[in-house]
């Protein structure tokens, strides 16, 4: 049932971002009057950097709410008396205070036998700093504050919207040069086709 939970939300997930991209690129194309699919290269270039960095930043923007879901992040109350709770909850909230965060990150803990961590979100006022069951069993108390400095140092500078956009210029050169890749053997089939005949 939670794979299946996983699989749905990955689906519904990327079926969204295609309808928003396809909503994006229908607005370009009546503004604009770029032909997006014609054979123009500026028209290609359009497409392809608006699907290469709007799937990139419509990833950024539900990542927080994937990654609880998709790992089954259990989001701790900050109130927690619990004493291993505590711990990770203070740890983060010292680290996020020295990093100069203005707004806490959420804190969370997944089951996982896995020595992991991860930080992620859209921004330094909307993240989430989420440690696995197997980190907390098997590390001290020095090792796990030194993995969640790391993480937070990941939120306070910025990486999650940085990754994103080399993600994003990435994607979009990707598909730029596969579809001329495609159009150059597809030129060179269809020259050896008509030599043939």
């Amino acid at each position: 049932m939670k794979m299946f939970k996983r699989v749905s939300l990955f689906l519904l997930t990327n079926l969204l971002v295609l309808v928003t991209i396809s909503v994006v690129l229908s607005l370009i194309q009546a503004f604009t009057g770029i032909n997006l699919y014609g054979g123009q290269m500026s028209g290609l270039l359009v497409l392809c950097a608006v699907w290469g960095m709007g799937g990139a930043f419509i990833s950024l923007l539900l990542s927080k709410f994937m990654a609880k879901r998709m790992m089954g992040v259990q989001i701790i109350d900050p109130a927690t008396v619990d004493p291993r709770e505590r711990d990770v909850i203070n740890m983060v909230y010292n680290m996020a205070t020295r990093a100069g965060l203005e707004k806490m990150p959420e804190v969370g803990i997944y089951e996982s036998p896995e020595v992991n961590a991860f930080a992620t979100g859209p921004s330094r006022k909307n993240s989430l700093v989420a440690v696995s069951t197997g980190l907390l069993s098997r590390m001290t108390r020095d090792e796990v504050e030194g993995v969640i400095g790391h993480e937070v140092a990941h939120i306070a500078n910025g990486d999650m919207v940085t990754m994103t956009l080399i993600q994003g210029v990435v994607n979009a050169f990707v598909m730029f040069f596969a579809r001329i890749a495609a159009k150059v053997i597809a030129s060179q089939a269809d020259e050896k086709a008509q030599g043939a005949l």
